[in-house]
């Protein structure tokens, strides 16, 4: 059985940086794709990044492309999501979810079957 705990969670002023962790552990087929999701208030889940564990390669969502970055350290089954640049519509509450790959990885959240509880990111001056 999957399971995936995200931390890094914060408060920050428009222009700052996060850095969100999500740890992995079970079967690794179940995990074979990495995703982070965020959700605002009144808003569907929403793609932020796509990591395919084998082979590295992302996936980002156009709202956050060129200021978020997707990424593993595969020694501690830890996938990363370093978020620059952080703007007040980034708020949210963020996802990191696990998937099995398919033809390749999922980019809705139908694909995942496994979740965290999700961790609050606040982005205001």
């Amino acid at each position: 059985q999957v399971q995936v705990m995200e931390s890094g969670g914060d408060s920050v002023q428009p222009g700052g940086s996060l850095t969100l962790s999500c740890a992995a552990s079970g079967d690794s087929t179940g995990r074979a794709c990495m995703g982070w999701f965020r959700q605002a208030p009144g808003k569907e889940r929403e793609m932020v990044a796509i990591l395919s564990v084998a082979g590295g390669s992302t996936t980002v969502g156009a709202p956050v492309k060129g200021r978020f970055t997707i990424s593993q350290d595969v020694s501690k089954n830890t996938t990363y999501l370093q978020m620059n640049n952080l703007l007040p519509e980034d708020t949210g509450i963020y996802y990191c979810a696990a998937g099995r790959k398919r033809i390749g990885c999922g980019l809705i959240p139908v694909y995942y079957d496994t979740w965290g509880q999700g961790i609050q990111v606040s982005v205001s001056s």
